[in-house]
């Protein structure tokens, strides 16, 4: 029996202690959810230190420039490039590295944000660590969905793939709770005149202190790529030849399986707009386009995040008991034929909003409860950390990220009844994509 087909089993090879599912499940979502503290953080506490790093009326063109430049280059490069490195890192050293790796970026890039000086301080200094500090965090976010995600579905016995999948998004949400929870705590503790001083960079200072938690609790995890445990048997002897020879070239999954990189973005297009829409920008669309209060909004936010979270364990269970594909279907159909119903049904009334947005969320389920495990089904375990990384973080730039830019120009355009539709489309091309995937829940994951 291989060394795969051992850990799928919950068994290791001779003179490799057996795995703990627990220990697991633990090492990727915990790690993720701090991976996702830090990356929210940035969001929740930008509007307290904007003003010192991208002053107004600086009087130098650079600085705006660079500031646009953070944006576009972190949410819309950095996060595909990191899901192709490490991806790639995850499929020729093995999944526990590149999750240390992935983990020590976000833990060093909040740091760094923490100790950026003000432009007063330094002048163009100081944006330009600001924007090192986004790249390096965009990389590991972007590597961090790939590797973890692999880690967690290969972590999975039997008949648990979709369950352990679940989690990605658990710990996701978790992230953004612990960040906008982080950021509303110190808020409520400090004077705005604090905050803006020094009090938004305890946020980050924190951060970087989860992010040792997370290494730690990851280096006791167990390696789940096949070939990363043959070198650890007892008495074995690595042949550094053989190794160079079995690991993966960096384009290897592109190359070679170029219809399973593009199932990749298919099922993930309809997935990352509609997330994106209900858990982010959402609130935003209520106030601008409804005149919903915004205090209200962020509550909305807060309450349908918790019930999000609570669902994906169950969405994870059912998809192992009746498949994938039904999940599936249900998620992009219903947002296909439902989502500009709902989107017109907000109004400022704090029941409609709650209403639209939890419903919204028993839809996404579908689709978030069980994308991990469809992602690694897709790929053989040689390259299946990049050959998800890359499409997966590519698709969530183009479509995910621009969301809110999208539904804001639309806006802006005089054309707001237009964003709805245009959500329903994306997800109407991925249930044609899902109308062609065959049913994985029940076959052994390729190694």
């Amino acid at each position: 029996m291989s060394s795969a087909e051992h850990i799928a089993e919950g068994r290791a090879p001779d003179g490799v202690r057996p795995p703990s599912r627990l220990r697991q499940l633990a090492a990727a979502s915990i790690g993720n959810a701090v991976e996702w503290y830090d990356w929210y953080a940035y969001s929740f506490l930008a509007v307290y230190f904007a003003g010192q790093i991208f002053p107004e009326g600086a009087g130098n063109s650079l600085v705006p420039l660079l500031s646009t430049f953070a944006v576009f280059a972190v949410g819309f490069f950095m996060r595909p490039v990191g899901g192709l490195l490490m991806g790639a890192v995850a499929d020729r050293r093995g999944r526990r590295t590149a999750l240390t790796v992935t983990i020590l970026l976000m833990g060093g890039g909040s740091l760094l944000v923490a100790l950026t000086p003000t432009y007063a301080a330094t002048g163009v200094l100081a944006p330009l660590i600001l924007v090192v500090a986004r790249l390096v965090q965009g990389l590991s976010v972007g590597g961090e969905f790939a590797a973890s995600t692999t880690f967690l579905v290969e972590s999975a016995g039997p008949g648990r793939r979709g369950l352990f999948s679940s989690f990605q998004y658990v710990s996701t949400t978790v992230g953004q709770l612990l960040a906008s929870g982080t950021a509303a705590l110190l808020a409520a503790l400090l004077t705005e005149q604090q905050m803006g001083e020094w009090g938004w960079r305890v946020a980050f200072l924190v951060g970087a202190l989860l992010s040792l938690l997370g290494l730690w609790i990851r280096r006791g995890a167990q390696e789940t790529l096949p070939r990363a445990l043959h070198s650890v048997r007892a008495g074995e002897t690595p042949n550094p030849e053989q190794q160079a020879a079995d690991r993966p070239g960096l384009f290897e999954a592109l190359r070679r399986h170029p219809r399973q990189s593009l199932l990749i973005c298919g099922i993930t297009a309809g997935g990352t707009i509609a997330y994106y829409t209900w858990t982010t920008y959402l609130p935003t669309y209520a106030q601008v386009n409804a005149g919903f209060d915004k205090g209200d909004s962020l509550t909305v936010g807060t309450l349908s995040l918790v019930f999000f979270a609570l669902l994906q364990p169950l969405g994870g269970m059912l998809s192992d008991r009746i498949g994938r594909k039904p999940l599936l279907l249900g998620f992009s159909l219903g947002f296909a034929v439902l989502a500009v119903p709902l989107l017109h049904l907000v109004t400022d009334s704090f029941a409609s909003l709650l209403l639209v947005q939890c419903a919204g969320m028993v839809l996404l389920t579908g689709y978030t409860a069980v994308a991990a495990a469809v992602n690694a089904e897709v790929f053989p375990a040689r390259v299946r950390a990049a050959g998800i990384g890359f499409p997966y973080s590519l698709t969530v730039a183009l479509f995910g990220g621009t969301a809110p830019y999208v539904g804001t120009w639309f806006k802006q355009a005089g054309h707001a009844d237009l964003f709805p539709w245009y959500v329903s489309a994306l997800c109407l091309v991925s249930f044609l994509v899902y109308l062609t995937l065959p049913e994985t829940s029940r076959q052994k994951l390729e190694r």
